[in-house]
């Protein structure tokens, strides 16, 4: 199948300002990302940033990179100016590679790109993998998503779901037996069609008071298809300590 990959990258940070241009093993974090993505099957892997100095260090590496707007609430905003700007038919598929991760697996990217490109109704497709601990579950960090029958998401949330009334009647925190719950993966592939209408939808209450963009599409009627992984992949940069792990990766990969 065909689908481009897109690596949306700014530079405003509240922990870690200029982030996509911090050295990892000797290359910029968001040149580390792109070499991940372009590890997929993507025919096309494109950075979208609203700083040149960006836009110039990812294509001194041999990227392509496009500069967009700098006024976009969210990524998935700037995905849709490129997208808009590439002239995409209504069926391509686009898959969001969040820009602070240098650790994504190129498979799970292949894999999400096929999942929606199998799913002709749903808009978006992403992924998720079972929670194995309590902590995870009542970490309001770690989104949780429960699904449909069909694999579609019912609701994203930062609040443990689902709620296992009886096993959590004493007050205490732990994982119910057999409980299906899932952690969210925030790996996105799209409809270009749908990208093009995004901008546009009007944001409900449960994105605002969950702050998930992903339920914008939920509120206004899209599917979105869920892939279950069968492990949850490492976490992104957001800190000094994420910094300092990603680094020892890449040390013991060189």
């Amino acid at each position: 199948m065909s689908f481009i990959a897109i690596v949306p990258a700014r530079w405003a940070s509240t922990r870690l300002p200029g982030k996509p241009l911090l050295d990892i093993a000797g290359k910029p974090m968001i040149v580390r990302t792109a070499e991940q993505a372009a590890r997929s099957g993507a025919d096309r892997v494109i950075v979208a940033t609203d700083t040149a100095e960006i836009q110039a260090a990812v294509q001194a590496h041999g990227f392509e990179a496009l500069l967009t707007r700098a006024d976009h609430p969210t990524g998935t905003d700037r995905l849709a100016e490129v997208a808009a700007r590439l002239g995409l038919s209504e069926d391509s598929v686009v898959v969001n590679v969040q820009g602070d991760e240098p650790l994504i697996d190129p498979r799970q990217i292949d894999a999400v790109a096929q999942l929606l490109a199998r799913d002709a109704d749903a808009a978006i497709a992403t992924c998720a993998s079972a929670i194995g601990h309590a902590d995870t579950l009542f970490d309001p960090n770690a989104v949780k998503v429960v699904c449909d029958q069909r694999g579609r998401a019912l609701y994203f949330s930062r609040a443990p779901i689902p709620w296992a009334r009886d096993a959590l009647a004493d007050g205490r925190r732990k994982l119910a037996t057999g409980l299906p719950a899932l952690h969210h993966i925030g790996l996105y592939a799209y409809r270009a069609g749908f990208l093009a209408r995004f901008p546009k939808l009007p944001v409900g209450p449960l994105e605002r008071y969950e702050s998930l963009e992903q339920l914008r599409a939920l509120e206004n009627g899209h599917a979105i298809a869920v892939l279950r992984t069968e492990y949850h992949p490492a976490a992104g940069v957001d800190t000094e300590a994420d910094l300092a792990r990603v680094r020892e990766v890449y040390g013991n990969r060189l």
